[in-house]
């Protein structure tokens, strides 16, 4: 048996089918996942239509994963939090709120990136 220490190229791979694993759940579970799934290929389908700079494909890509990022940490949460207090408890919904909030916040922000880098594209047309 393998040392959990030690380097196992099997285990790197396998890590990438558990993330992968982790998106499929999110994705089975989660509406807003859908969202931001839409979002995400509409504004790619943009960026190639409006052959966007190589700084606005940067600013376009860290927006993306900042708000896929946030909702994966956001759903792993709800899911710990439901099995911590699977009932109604006021402190396990405000931290949900909190959590989700966090969402929202990196979405309005890819939203303001999308606005500054498609704007000027937009208007040239």
């Amino acid at each position: 048996m393998e040392s959990k220490n030690k380097f196992s190229l099997r285990r790197r791979v396998a890590s990438f089918g558990y993330a992968f694993a982790g998106i499929r759940q999110m994705l089975q579970t989660q509406h807003n996942a859908w969202i931001h799934l839409a979002a995400t290929v509409l504004v790619i389908i943009a960026a190639f239509v409006y052959q966007l700079s190589r700084a606005e494909w940067i600013a376009v890509i860290a927006a993306m994963a900042l708000v896929w990022s946030a909702e994966a940490v956001n759903t792993a949460f709800e899911f710990l939090c439901d099995i911590v207090h699977p009932g109604f408890y006021p402190a396990v919904e405000k931290a949900k709120n909190i959590a989700a909030a966090a969402v929202l916040i990196c979405a309005a922000g890819a939203v303001v990136i999308g606005a500054l880098v498609f704007i000027p594209h937009l208007l040239q047309r």
